[in-house]
């Protein structure tokens, strides 16, 4: 018999070729148990912040998930599309947890707005990259982060109506001008805490967070 593939038999080039072929994309992928998506998500994250965004190609964030190009472009029209979720996911959580304070009119506003500032802390910080350092990107100006955009003005009108509520607030009643000055004091402060936490990355968390918290109340002026 003629063509067996035992032991003994003989293949030639081509059936060599045809038998080991190209591997899979998903033979390649790092054995993270992340689906696709989000291990596209965490190498783009891990690329711009640590090589900058316009360093970084689709082949290279593509690679570095353990895919082909053209398997990312299944999950990810491109690069700005990559940005723009990774951007949003620093914010809808807060967002979300903005909202629910917001509703919570039972409770003292600085308590909330306290509550606020530390969840987002803790949200910033709490990923092993600097993701705040892409919303200084020229490129996040353009019409494709308008989402992004819209979210995070929503979210500083949230702790614009907290610090409203607060003793603070009531002694600026009718300085408009000076509540939005501290409030701009305190969203900059929340969001700036991640080049603060990145000097020091081995610092517990959660009294990273509260210290946070209670520095911005100080700021604010609130007491809670």
């Amino acid at each position: 018999m003629t063509g067996g593939t035992g032991p003994g038999s003989e293949t030639g080039p081509d059936e060599r070729r045809r038998r080991v072929g190209r591997p899979r994309a998903d033979q390649l992928r790092p054995q993270s148990g992340r689906p696709p998506r989000e291990e596209l998500l965490c190498a783009a994250a891990e690329l711009f912040t640590l090589q900058g965004y316009a360093a970084t190609t689709t082949r290279a964030v593509a690679e570095r998930a353990g895919m082909r190009q053209a398997t990312m472009y299944h999950y990810f029209g491109g690069k700005e599309e990559l940005l723009a979720e990774l951007l949003e996911s620093t914010v809808a959580p807060s967002l979300a947890l903005a909202r629910r304070l917001l509703a919570d009119t039972g409770r003292p506003a600085a308590q909330r707005l306290w509550e606020l500032c530390r969840a987002d802390v803790t949200l910033l910080c709490g990923g092993p990259y600097n993701l705040g350092a892409l919303y200084l990107l020229p490129e996040v100006r353009g019409t494709r982060f308008t989402r992004f955009r819209r979210m995070r003005g929503e979210l500083k009108d949230a702790y614009r109506t907290l610090l409203d509520g607060t003793t603070a607030g009531a002694e600026l009643a009718g300085d408009r001008a000076g509540l939005a000055l501290r409030n701009d004091l305190v969203f900059g402060l929340i969001e700036g805490v991640m080049l603060i936490h990145g000097s020091d990355p081995a610092r517990p968390m959660a009294v990273f967070a509260d210290a946070t918290a209670d520095a911005a109340l100080r700021i604010a002026g609130a007491r809670r």
